[in-house]
């Protein structure tokens, strides 16, 4: 198998293969799918949770957003030990956590434990995401490092479709504790990482000194990539958290009706992830979000200002659900611009903390929405992602553009 081997001043010596890493992507990719479905598979069980559990409105919200609040902590933690310790041992962790938090909330009997549960999904959640992309940024080409961390961000939606179709179709048969046990077995995943794919689980020989973050400017580029994701992730949870209420209740499109525009939204999502991955590596990361983000907005804009207009023309409603989900695409790109800002030694732990506390603040974008559909109604509750939306397209540039550079090290 040929191999290039790249030694410059300040950098460490990756070992790239020319082919693409199948093994060690598909791997990522079920992980971070089954991940995601965990995540957001609450979105489509909780009026039936709520019912069971007897929960009042705003228990609700704060039920929805305990595990993207806890998913900071997993990310922190689990990318910290994966740089110490080893990426293997901590993937194969993490899909353990999020499963076993799966089954704490089929078997919660209360409230209390549901959330419990909730937390423990978040913690696992949290660390999957860094150790993945970090892996797989490695392990690619800079030339097409773009659209190898679009493709595997690309399990969102397909975790998301899982769980539109477990919500809408599986729930109703055999109930929301029977979906959660049933997720519970994506553990399975840990098993056959630990027994099929060598992946390296070598940690860093030593920890960086504070001097050498303080020169790559670490902590600055943290800040300014996590205020990116709080406003592309917000954007993104502020809107779907409650899409299928919203077309369920508000908009009275039925059960049927509603599964297809989730369908469509995230086909949608899928064509936008696959199409950003090539547009970030042709044109450059910044403008890729500007103009992906900038989609998003026109699509909500015309959610929150036509609904009405919109539910009664199924055509215009379908086009503007998967331009909703076309623009959502650019969250494929955190993947491989987190990778090119943050150095060899500090990685894993650097992306996951960025990423997942920009999730983990998402615990107040259930609460925001619903505090704003109270005082505006559907289209108040909808004005709260578009103006994340448009956030979003203007804050990326204050960030490097980082397009087909070699992955940075600190000087050694």
């Amino acid at each position: 198998m040929p191999h290039e081997r790249s030694r410059k001043p300040g950098k460490v010596a990756h070992i790239v293969s020319a082919r693409f890493p199948y093994r060690l992507f598909l791997f990522v990719f079920l992980g971070w799918t089954f991940d995601f479905y965990d995540l957001v598979l609450l979105g489509f069980l909780k009026d039936a949770v709520a019912k069971d559990l007897h929960l009042t409105h705003s228990a609700e919200a704060w039920m929805l957003g305990v595990a993207l609040g806890s998913s900071g902590i997993g990310g922190i933690v689990a990318g910290v030990l994966a740089d110490r310790i080893g990426r293997r041992s901590m993937l194969a962790s993490t899909v353990l956590i999020y499963s076993f938090g799966s089954l704490v909330c089929g078997l919660a009997p209360t409230l209390t434990w549901f959330l419990v549960g909730r937390a423990i999904v978040g913690l696992g959640v949290g660390g999957e995401w860094a150790i993945g992309h970090s892996l797989l940024a490695e392990a690619v080409e800079p030339r097409v490092r773009g659209r190898a961390s679009a493709a595997l961000q690309a399990g969102e939606p397909v975790g998301v479709a899982l769980a539109a179709l477990s919500g809408f179709l599986l729930m109703p048969m055999f109930g929301w504790r029977a979906v959660l046990l049933g997720s519970s077995t994506s553990a399975l995943l840990a098993v056959f990482v630990r027994r099929t794919l060598h992946l390296t689980d070598a940690p860093q020989t030593r920890a960086p000194l504070l001097a050498e973050l303080r020169k790559a400017r670490i902590g600055s580029r943290m800040v300014r990539a996590w205020l990116l994701g709080v406003f592309k992730l917000g954007t993104y949870w502020t809107c779907y958290t409650w899409l299928p209420s919203f077309l369920l209740h508000e908009m009275h499109q039925g059960v049927g009706k509603s599964f297809a525009w989730i369908l469509s939204a995230q086909l949608g999502q899928l064509a936008g992830m696959l199409t950003f991955g090539a547009a970030s590596d042709r044109f450059g990361r910044r403008p890729a979000f500007t103009a992906y983000s900038l989609v998003t907005a026109s699509a909500i804009a015309a959610l929150a200002f036509g609904w009405e207009t919109l539910s009664a023309h199924p055509p215009a409603f379908w086009a503007v659900m998967l331009t909703l989900g076309l623009g959502s695409g650019c969250t494929a790109g955190f993947g491989a611009l987190l990778a090119e800002l943050f150095p060899t030694q500090v990685r894993t732990a650097a992306m996951g903390t960025t990423y997942n506390l920009a999730r983990a603040v998402q615990l107040g974008a259930p609460i925001l929405v619903s505090y704003a559909v109270d005082a505006h109604g559907l289209t108040g509750g909808l004005c709260v992602p578009l103006g994340l939306a448009l956030a979003t397209a203007s804050w990326v540039w204050v960030l490097p553009e980082t397009r087909g550079i070699e992955l940075p090290s600190l000087a050694q």
